[in-house]
């Protein structure tokens, strides 16, 4: 078979891609700006916008002043289709937004959900989030291809596709992915929440620019994510960074003797029980944390804490060895820098490592900032896609 590659038709489909995605990276451009950003003629530049405009992919966005006398076509990238959804999805409640192909800000719908398993249903739950999401955005909901859904735990990429979730009562357990995708006529994407933390992290966060970094997450549950290059270490069997349920070493059982796993030491139980000793019991570990925070005990409890976190980071250190360690989660968030400088120091006097401890960069819901971040890379591809399928002559 004949190959395209240094064809016309081959070098045109790859003009047309890197000026479809010079429009999104930049916007609206002139001719001229296209051509110097993108290293064409004036005259390729326009064969690539007719192209581009004949196949629905850009659209003419009026005029700029230019010379005197003359004015400039604005060519913008049409980013109305195809787009997608991203969900976050926690014990209480569900928020999603439209996702585009230029990452653009999008309205948040949120909703809550019932806590009976016989009330739940994975079908009408993310069906509602692309309904909603679109109407709030003005979007056309049948111009969604795909949504990815962040939640606690993960699915097995393997055999049955196997859920290994707490948060997500009346869900299937096995085939959790075909069954949506069936349903809805959408691609499925199912990501942990602590690497999709990672994910918003890098993009615009504390991991922006490191090689390497490790996120811990510190909520009602404890987990980790390690990104290497940009490149999230998920694992053969996506379970990569669940540590919550490890056990405890003798050192750091001694601070709370009936702690047995790192999410008994640091999540949510260990928090409420670090601050019923000091008498600030509350209702649930959301109010406990604000309890704390408002407290004169505030310095004291997140030094303390700081050492129990350390000592559940050691197994992350030893297998990474990361020059930067991101704390983020609602703990993390109310602790701060208080938190964060009492973890580094505790980690220098316990071991040989020695890693930046700083506060996640991203405060406002980064589980779903990175399922955003995540899906605008794939509807991105998706729409590129379009102007890239060749055929050989």
């Amino acid at each position: 078979m004949r190959s395209a590659q240094g064809t016309p038709s081959w070098l045109g489909a790859v003009n047309d891609r890197v000026g479809l995605s010079a429009l999104l990276d930049h916007g609206a451009l002139t001719r001229n700006r296209i051509c110097e950003l993108v290293g064409v003629s004036k005259p390729t530049a326009s064969m690539m916008m007719s192209r581009l405009i004949a196949a629905g992919e850009v659209e003419e966005r009026g005029q700029v002043g230019g010379n005197p006398g003359r004015s400039a076509t604005l060519y913008a990238a049409r980013i109305d289709r195809p787009l997608g959804v991203a969900i976050a999805i926690d014990a209480y409640e569900l928020r999603a937004s439209v996702v585009d192909a230029a990452g653009s800000e999008r309205p948040v719908v949120r909703f809550e959900l019932p806590a009976s398993a016989d009330e739940r249903s994975a079908v009408d739950e993310v069906g509602a989030a692309i309904r909603e999401a679109s109407a709030a955005a003005g979007t056309d909901p049948d111009v969604v291809h795909a949504v990815c859904i962040g939640t606690a735990g993960y699915v097995d990429p393997g055999g049955a596709g196997t859920l290994f979730s707490e948060t997500l009562p009346g869900w299937p357990v096995t085939g959790l992915r075909a069954t949506l995708e069936a349903a809805l006529g959408v691609a499925v994407f199912v990501e942990n929440d602590v690497n999709l933390a990672a994910l918003a992290e890098r993009e615009s966060g504390a991991g922006e620019g490191r090689d390497v970094f490790a996120l811990l997450w510190l909520g009602n549950g404890v987990g980790a994510s390690f990104d290497v290059a940009g490149d999230l270490h998920r694992g053969s069997f996506g379970g990569a960074g669940e540590i919550g349920f490890l056990p405890l070493s003798a050192e750091a059982r001694a601070l709370d003797p009936e702690a047995t796993s790192s999410q008994d030491l640091a999540g949510s139980i260990g928090v409420r029980r670090m601050a019923r000793a000091r008498g600030l019991d509350a209702a649930d570990y959301r109010s406990t944390l604000e309890a704390v925070v408002a407290s004169d005990l505030r310095d004291e409890f997140f030094d303390e804490l700081g050492e129990r976190v350390a000592h559940i980071a050691l197994p992350l250190l030893a297998t990474l060895d990361p020059g930067r360690l991101v704390l983020a989660g609602p703990t993390a968030r109310a602790g701060g820098s208080r938190l964060s400088d009492a973890v580094e120091r505790d980690i220098r006097r316990l071991s040989r490592w020695y890693p930046e401890v700083v506060a996640a960069g991203v405060d406002d819901d980064p589980v779903l900032a990175g399922a955003q971040v995540f899906l605008a890379a794939k509807v991105r591809d998706d729409l590129l896609g379009t102007v890239a399928r060749l055929r050989v002559p």
